[in-house]
């Protein structure tokens, strides 16, 4: 294990927050498995929409009590002494949090309610690998630049996640268009003539399109940050995949620009390259914390 920096067990603060945000989002996940269950039955789909709001009331307080959880384990308020901890976990729960954050804010316009249960179940799952990985306690990196480094860096692993899921359900939303009627209609998110949800797909397929660019936008200046105050520059599995996943998106992006992809082709590359960036912080941190069980800087 590297000097100043030690691996952190979760106090009961995070705990509690924890385990309030499980409970939450286990029970978002069951109401929404049971709406959707009943709302493809015609005789109870007068009943199917009536409770909503509670299921969004639940998913709201699982992310309000994730919230808590996340300040109070990156603080490590509940250690002595009190400092950042960093790990895998933690960054793929923040991650899903800022997903969560974006759809909180977009449902008030753009309800979609077919995806509150996949975000129960990241929600849930994050929290759940945060609280058996809470990562290590490290004192602050020397550089300033370094905790808005770190910033940016998740901001576009929230981005990038908020445009897949958008892509996945556009690609849903296509493949209804070729079913047949009544085949796996149960799968697949609720469609009428104009779109997904009453939402056009061009113009569903225009909005994951601006969350890929804004988190082209964030990822740039993530990896210029990093270069700038990283000295010497390491070529590490970090640096390596980051910059393979930004060379994925920018060629997503000129592709869809120039040549116009859409549909399959351009979720491919949205896929590949969202992959490349898991693997850049959180799947080598899993590998350093996990599989080898050792510390790490960065």
């Amino acid at each position: 294990m590297s000097t100043g920096s030690l691996v952190a067990s979760a106090g009961w603060p995070m705990t509690v927050a924890s385990v309030v945000a499980l409970l939450a989002y286990a029970a978002t996940a069951v109401r929404a498995q049971v709406i959707a269950g009943a709302a493809a039955l015609p005789a109870s789909a007068p009943t199917a929409a009536a409770p909503r709001g509670l299921e969004g009331g639940l998913l709201m307080l699982g992310w309000l009590a994730q919230g808590v959880a996340i300040a109070v384990h990156a603080a490590g308020l509940d250690l002595d002494p009190p400092g950042t901890r960093f790990g895998f976990a933690p960054a793929l729960s923040l991650t899903v949090w800022l997903v969560l954050a974006v759809y909180a804010i977009e449902s008030r316009v753009l309800p979609l309610p077919a995806l509150q249960r996949v975000l129960a179940l990241l929600g849930g799952a994050s929290v759940a690998l945060a609280l058996a990985f809470p990562g290590e306690l490290r004192a602050h990196a020397g550089s300033p630049w370094a905790p808005i480094h770190w910033v940016l860096g998740i901001a576009s692993y929230g981005l990038f996640g908020v445009a897949v899921l958008h892509a996945a359900l556009l690609r849903k939303a296509e493949q209804r268009l070729r079913l047949k009627p009544g085949a796996g209609a149960r799968a697949l998110p609720p469609q009428n003539a104009h779109g997904v949800f009453g939402l056009p797909l061009l113009r569903l397929e225009k909005l994951t399109f601006r969350f890929v660019e804004a988190g082209f936008v964030v990822l740039s200046a993530t990896i210029v940050l990093g270069w700038w105050f990283a000295t010497p520059w390491r070529w590490d599995h970090k640096a390596i995949f980051s910059l393979l996943s930004w060379a994925v998106f920018a060629g997503l992006l000129v592709g869809r620009h120039s040549r116009g992809w859409r549909g399959r082709q351009a979720t491919r590359w949205l896929y590949v390259g969202a992959g490349l960036l898991l693997l850049a912080y959180v799947g080598s941190r899993f590998v350093l914390e996990v599989l080898l069980q050792r510390s790490a800087l960065g």
